[in-house]
């Protein structure tokens, strides 16, 4: 082949390769880099520090704390005499500063006076001399904060700081922001250092800094960002180089007066309060390889005995309480050891470099020969990362890698491939799932199947047959077959008639999604129509199936809208074009709420929101279901409804102002015509006698 040709397509693999490892879909394979190159660094150079070097230590709510008098079967908000009693004992101890990594946002003094007396005294005596931080959760607009006394205590805004931790797209933690803005009424504008950034400037004074803007410099230098304004960990140990202690331990200390014990291992310390527990606060982080028992953290006890078979000395898990996140990053900071992630431009153009080599050694040399360049180099590449984090920086481990393997691929097909099985294969793989005029638009853009799809608005339907099981007991299997194909047929045509495309069939429930794979703008109410229509056309179902097996089927859907990944999910060699997300669970959840309510039909608030008629639709709670923070409000169309929506609609807003009674009484008006409001009288009912703590008219479902 000419060279100037050879040498155009290996560019171009070579760029494609590039493209295709650093573009901003690449995320994900960065982070699973980063976590990656902790693991090699501590295989090739083990730990940086001696755990004795630590600038920071752990007071841990452990096992063993919650097993032990005085704590055990007492509220961890009743603990405050005995917190106060080793925050006393570590302050007198030396220690340089103490930051609470939990929060106490309830507090039993207005039930027994003076209850936290002995903690609100300790709170304002380390606050005012600068070695008290306490935590909070930085939420929406509105923090979650301790208790007010506290907060008055410790001396309000200056020694409060937020514990919120940074986690990249995959959900992993990898970092801590730097400072966040301030949130919360009364709290003013601009932004404040994060919980472990103060707890470093106590340590540091003036060596760090802090600007209006939120950006901090150490010794003069601003600090390596990344994300914004996030500060990544650098995890140069597992949670053994944190010398950790047990909560218990440390208050029979204090109360045996062991003052030297306190002065020898916390003075000049950063001091950490936090949970160590199994399931509590543990988090996914770059040490998910790296792991380490949590028993390996302990260090010298003070008092007590060790209890039997509290800690595991041989069991490790991927994820590490979140105590130690807020620990490392204070660490860094404190000793000087940043990461700080490469930029862009330069892995990019190493990828392209190392791609370029390889594409045209593909060209020229062997196939067998290319490939062991390739995997030399990469091993060479592996070596050249673990060194360069272990300097301080991070680059992409597995970019030039997989580009050099893209560009490898690319040109060996260019040279040994003959024919074009494209569109064939598209015909094949995707004819027994796929509209055919979707087919059609692919093999007009030749565009080859592949893993992947794309995030987009659309309104999912989930249905599903109440009883099913128990109905179909008495029918032979080819009964059973039968009537379940005539149900799913004639729900099929129904969703398709509306525009809507049937995901999948588990058993007897149907996956339908409605704004995908066509567009279309008009897709949640579609939706909610063809929901409708389905159970009156399972009316007229149900009048054959009574007489020819003598039963009934009840349908329950759910839809609800969002954003939803839709494309090709699966493995290489298998796969769907399907959608999933949170709101496809969400869908799901809803289909199931209607059990609680005696409807039919669900309809998130999100959907009734992109109807272009929401007066077709009657308000019938908001809750949160299993599985997700954030509240939904949950709608029935108007379509059979018995004109009873008024008094429903005044019994709910009683219901949500905390007026059960007065809900009860209203609902208990309708209820022999309207299931929903006999469930929400019977509700409201047993919230009257036995209300719950802060409630805002929503409730908490536990159905799935």
């Amino acid at each position: 082949m000419p060279r100037l040709k050879a040498l155009t397509v290996a560019a171009a693999a070579a760029l494609a390769a590039t493209v295709a490892v650093s573009g901003p879909w690449s995320d994900t394979l960065d982070g699973l880099s980063a976590d990656s190159l902790v693991w090699l660094r501590q295989m090739v150079f083990g730990p940086q520090y001696a755990r004795s070097e630590s600038p920071t230590v752990v007071i841990a709510i452990d096992e063993e704390t919650y097993r032990r008098a005085p704590f055990d079967s007492v509220p961890k908000v009743m603990w405050t005499r005995e917190i106060a009693q080793v925050f006393d004992a570590v302050a007198d101890g030396g220690a340089t500063v103490i930051g609470m990594d939990i929060i106490l946002p309830t507090s039993v003094a207005s039930q027994i006076r003076g209850f936290d007396r002995d903690f609100l005294q300790s709170l304002r005596r380390h606050g005012r001399d600068g070695r008290m931080v306490l935590s909070k959760v930085q939420h929406s607009t509105q923090p979650i904060l301790p208790n007010v006394g506290q907060r008055f205590a410790v001396g309000h805004g200056a020694n409060i700081r937020a514990a919120n931790l940074f986690s990249d797209a995959d959900g992993i933690v990898r970092g801590v922001p730097v400072s966040l803005a301030r949130a919360g009424e009364g709290q003013g504008s601009g932004f404040e250092p994060s919980l472990p950034l103060e707890l470093a400037a106590r340590v540091l004074g003036d060596r760090l800094t802090f600007d209006p803007a939120g950006h901090a410099s150490r010794d003069g230098s601003p600090l390596p960002t990344v994300s914004g304004n996030n500060l990544l960990i650098n995890f140069d140990d597992d949670q053994r180089g944190i010398p950790t202690y047990s909560f218990a331990d440390l208050h029979a200390c204090a109360q045996a007066g062991k003052s030297e014990f306190f002065a020898r291992h916390f003075a000049g310390k950063a001091v950490l309060f936090g949970g160590v527990l199994d399931v509590e606060d543990r988090k996914l982080s770059s040490l998910r390889f790296a792991t380490a028992p949590d028993a390996a953290a302990f260090s010298q006890r003070c008092i007590l005995e060790e209890l039997p078979g509290v800690l595991d000395a041989d069991l490790t898990r991927d994820s590490v309480p979140g105590v130690y996140m807020h620990a490392f990053a204070v660490n860094n900071l404190v000793r000087g050891n940043l990461l700080a992630r490469a930029d862009g431009v330069t892995s990019s153009a190493l990828s392209l470099a190392l791609a370029a080599g390889v594409a045209v050694a593909t060209i020229w040399l062997s196939a067998w020969f290319a490939g062991a360049l390739a995997l030399i180099v990469s091993g060479l590449w592996v070596f050249g990362a673990v060194a360069l984090i272990q300097q301080g920086t991070v680059f992409p481990l597995f970019d030039p890698p997989i580009a050099m393997a893209i560009a490898f691929a690319l040109m060996g097909a260019y040279r040994f491939t003959v024919a074009d099985r494209d569109k064939r294969l598209l015909r094949q793989m995707f004819g027994l799932y796929l509209a055919p005029s979707v087919i059609e638009q692919m093999v007009d853009r030749s565009e080859m199947p592949e893993l992947g799809g794309e995030t987009r608005e659309l309104t999912v339907f989930f249905s599903d047959l109440a009883s099913f099981t128990s109905l179909s007991e008495g029918m032979s299997p080819e009964e059973l077959v039968r009537v379940l194909n005539e149900y799913l047929s004639a729900m099929t045509d129904v969703i398709e008639r509306h525009g809507g495309f049937v995901d999948k069939y588990i058993g007897d429930a149907i996956i339908a999604v409605f704004g995908a794979p066509h567009h279309d703008p008009d897709h949640a109410g579609n939706a909610v129509s063809a929901a409708v229509e389905c159970q009156r056309r399972l009316d007229d179902l149900n009048h054959q199936l009574q007489a020819a097996h003598g039963i009934a089927l009840r349908q329950r859907v759910g839809i609800n809208t969002g954003r939803i990944l839709v494309g090709n999910i699966g493995s290489a060699r298998r796969f769907n074009y399907t959608v999933m997300g949170d709101a496809v669970n969400l869908a799901a959840r809803l289909e199931g709420a209607n059990k609680a309510y005696g409807t039919n039909i669900l309809v998130s608030d999100s959907t009734v929101a992109r109807c272009p008629d929401s007066k077709r639709f009657r308000e019938l709670d908001r809750v949160r279901v299993v599985g997700r923070v954030e509240p939904v409000g949950l709608y029935v169309p108007h379509d059979g409804m018995d004109g009873s929506d008024n008094e429903y609609a005044r019994a709910l807003a009683d219901y949500r102002a905390g007026r059960f009674a007065d809900a009860v009484a209203r609902w208990q008006q309708i209820a022999s015509v309207d299931p929903a409001a006999a469930a929400m009288a019977a509700r409201a009912q047993r919230l009257a006698t036995a209300p719950l703590v802060d409630w805002d008219g929503t409730y908490d479902l536990d159905e799935k």
